[in-house]
């Protein structure tokens, strides 16, 4: 008789984004699955007796509450439920691990929600906890900014005290990214943000936060760190350091590592070679792009002219920016666009590599012929500087220059 396989996994409608399967495996629950159920399946679904422990998000975490014979008092004054466990008496106990979580992230990045305005945006699950949290903190004031009632995103001027402002909302998430649930500049007294979305790792919220110095987080460490105490609940034994270890093996692994500098300075060569030590897919940008045209670089060129190609490149660009865990080779003019700025740096590390422009190869590269690459790279260097995190020397063996880029990129990651 074929034994049954019991059930752990993350109960969602869409996860495509989701990272909870490296995350619970590495916890030590290898059969952790995806779980995508339609409304009308959810009730059938949680009837299975061979369910032992299941993760709840998006949208199902109040609609899973009828289903559960208990829940913790944490659910009930959130009004919410994340993890499901079976109990003894072959009931479903009801509990809520993003509280927690929710804490280990603010406190992670230095912020802290006592005594202060916090304006949270949504009023779904993740905003129920994320009030809690607030209430647990001794916040002066909450305020839950909704698309409709007293408080939304029309009458936000109201509020322009807001010292800690959270995204609950999905607004800015995989696929979606690029969007935000505001302008922070509404908010001149803003000492923190946080953001519940993980993927992207930095969302267009989150950038407008680090352009204008105010502490933030993803929400990757509430990921990890809500899982970690699922576990518990599901009966494994964990130690609560492994939540860092965890979180830093998460970042190096979904994180791009994006290569930038002058036409013909080594970029697909050195790609090629991280590629080799690391096991990543090399994307490449302008390979895409001819894929999508049907021709060649120099036919694009000579048939539609520079400004067709840079939109070209500005789409392609996007999409291979929403990727995660590549290496992502860009053109040498990617950075004359600044709107391909944020796609990029949603999920990557950004290295310009140098090398001597008497050294710069131009065969196939419509810009590099007959121009003075001398001052192509002294006009293009502030907006190298303007993309880059890192500089990196290419002008040695690209075997060490692949090798300086994994070490930066691994030792960043923390």
């Amino acid at each position: 008789m074929k034994e049954k396989k019991e059930i752990f996994g993350l109960l969602g409608r869409h996860l495509g984004h989701s990272f909870s399967s490296m995350i619970h495996k590495e916890l030590g629950c290898p059969s952790y699955d995806l779980i995508e159920l339609e409304p009308e399946q959810l009730g059938e679904f949680l009837q299975n007796p061979d369910i032992r422990g299941l993760n709840v998000t998006i949208p199902y975490k109040r609609d899973v509450m009828k289903y559960c014979t208990r829940l913790t008092d944490e659910a009930k004054a959130i009004g919410s439920v994340n993890t499901i466990s079976r109990l003894p008496d072959g009931g479903l106990l009801g509990s809520n691990t993003d509280l927690p979580g929710f804490e280990y992230m603010a406190k992670r990045a230095g912020i802290s929600m006592n005594s202060k305005k916090v304006v949270i945006f949504g009023s779904g699950g993740a905003s129920l906890t994320v009030q809690a949290a607030a209430k647990r903190q001794n916040a002066r004031q909450i305020v839950v900014v909704s698309r409709s009632g007293q408080d939304n995103y029309e009458n936000l001027s109201r509020h322009s005290d807001g010292e800690i402002i959270v995204n609950a909302t999905p607004v800015g998430m995989y696929p979606n990214a690029g969007q935000s649930p505001c302008d922070l500049e509404l908010f001149p007294n803003c000492e923190g943000v946080l953001d519940v979305v993980y993927n992207p790792a930095v969302t267009a919220f989150l950038m407008q936060a680090e352009r204008l110095g105010i502490p933030n987080s993803n929400g990757l460490p509430m990921l990890v760190s809500q899982a970690m105490y699922a576990e518990k609940i599901f009966g494994l034994d964990v130690d609560e350091s492994v939540t860092e270890r965890i979180i830093k093996k998460l970042q190096v692994q979904t994180g791009n590592i994006v290569i930038i500098g002058m036409p013909g300075s080594g970029k697909s060569s050195v790609g090629r070679e991280l590629a080799k030590l690391t096991g990543r897919e090399a994307v490449d940008i302008d390979e895409m792009i001819i894929k999508a045209a049907g021709m060649s670089i120099p036919e694009i060129f000579a048939k539609q002219g520079e400004e067709s190609f840079r939109a070209m490149e500005r789409e392609q660009t996007a999409i291979a920016g929403a990727m995660t865990g590549k290496i992502i080779l860009t053109g040498g003019g990617v950075v004359k666009d600044d709107r391909n700025l944020d796609p990029l740096r949603q999920n990557g590390r950004i290295y310009q590599l140098n090398r001597d422009v008497s050294l710069l190869a131009t065969d196939g590269r419509p810009l590099s012929q007959n121009t003075d690459l001398t001052k192509m790279f002294k006009e293009r260097a502030p907006m190298y500087a303007k993309f880059r995190d890192v500089e990196i020397d290419n002008n040695g063996d690209i075997t060490d220059t692949a090798a300086a880029i994994w070490r930066e990129y691994e030792n960043s990651c923390n």
